[in-house]
């Protein structure tokens, strides 16, 4: 393996309203973290500079890019060339490609004698069959404008699959899942002997299931009807299905779920409902995915929403009984978060998993892997 795939490997997620450097060792261990809840600045430097300040020197740096558009469909690493093929995919992922090109940019002038490694959400599902790869329209948007299903929270799925397997004592091949990805975005994956063949997400990360301010899959016809009948611009839809829908546009108070528990405990009709859309639409997604597969070895839950609200877990899988699936998960332990846990009964025809967010770690290994092979 090469000297870069040994040291430490910082890794950088920047998102559109949070920033995650984490610096990993050789045994995957974290030497040292910064995390910030609001979204990149046009000076990224600055954080940079405080956590290479208090980090051994870094032997590489991997990006995490939600995005790599038409061309870029493996892990690669970053010269001119790419960052130009980044720049042109940044519009396909507008609320995440831009922040963390901007990282990129702001790391590759501090760092630029290591090299950068981007790697992309999209690969997980870079082999996607035509027939959950293809929308049915018009050809010259499919060969001309490369319209097409690319699939997200490919780092996660990865991640997951291999603690699931792990935990399970099966090899990733031998596994027919469906995990899904709760957090501010959400999806569900179908996965066929290790690889992704469907996924809820499309060509942006806004297709789908519920999310917590996006609004998931909306009939296009009431896009068109809204431009046409109402007069909104593409560009008012645009802004309110990314930052005005999802949780927050039915309840009308909040986009946290934990919040929405509280209300609906409360009383708070508009929290019951929007929890109720949202386990509805997961549901229904569990279920779409579940029809790529022969069997189903396990429903994993990841993300944020995922590890950490049970009442979310308890109300997807009770509505499954088609599946096999039913209610009564049991709590985390507490004391090991990062372990992954079969957390349904022991009699459960289908084991229901919750595995703890782990794509910065499965960007350290990707850019490990990446450069032992060079």
């Amino acid at each position: 393996m090469s000297a870069e795939s040994n040291g430490p490997v910082l890794v950088v997620d920047a998102g559109s309203s949070s920033l995650r450097l984490t610096v990993f060792g050789d045994g995957g261990e974290i030497l040292t973290e910064h995390r910030s809840d609001s979204p990149p600045g046009d000076d990224s430097s600055g954080p940079l500079r405080r956590l290479l300040d208090e980090a051994p020197a870094v032997a590489a740096v991997g990006h995490r890019i939600v995005h790599g558009g038409p061309e870029l469909l493996s892990h690669t690493v970053v010269d001119d060339d790419v960052r130009a093929l980044l720049g042109r995919a940044a519009d396909l992922a507008p609320l995440h490609v831009p922040p963390a090109l901007t990282v990129l940019d702001a790391a590759r002038e501090l760092l630029p004698g290591v090299p950068h490694v981007a790697c992309f959400d999209t690969v997980f599902h870079a082999g996607l069959p035509a027939a959950a790869r293809e929308y049915a329209v018009p050809a010259v948007w499919r060969e001309e404008y490369g319209l097409r299903r690319y699939g997200f929270h490919g780092l996660s799925y990865a991640w997951a699959l291999g603690r699931t397997a792990e935990l399970l004592d099966r090899r990733p091949e031998q596994l027919h899942l469906v995990i899904v990805h709760l957090g501010g975005g959400c999806s569900a994956c179908a996965v066929r002997d290790g690889s992704s063949v469907d996924t809820t997400m499309g060509l942006t990360p806004l297709e789908g299931l519920v999310m917590s301010h996006r609004s998931g899959s909306v009939d296009p016809g009431a896009l068109t009807w809204l431009q046409t009948r109402h007069g909104l611009s593409a560009e008012d839809i645009e802004d309110a299905l990314n930052h005005e829908a999802g949780l927050l546009a039915l309840s009308g108070t909040s986009d946290d779920t934990r919040d929405l528990v509280r209300g609906r405990a409360a009383g708070d009709e508009r929290a019951a409902l929007a929890l109720d859309v949202f386990a509805h639409h997961c549901r229904r997604g569990v279920a779409a995915m579940a029809a790529s597969l022969d069997r189903l070895d396990a429903l994993v839950f990841t993300g944020e929403i995922g590890e950490d609200q049970p009442e979310v877990r308890e109300e997807v899988c009770a509505g499954l009984p088609v599946l096999g699936l039913a209610g009564g998960l049991r709590a985390l332990v507490a004391e090991r978060p990062d372990r992954p846990e079969v957390v349904s009964g022991a009699g459960a025809r289908v084991p229901v998993v919750v595995v703890a967010t782990g794509e910065a770690q499965q960007v350290d290994r990707e850019v490990r892997a990446l450069l032992g092979r060079r």
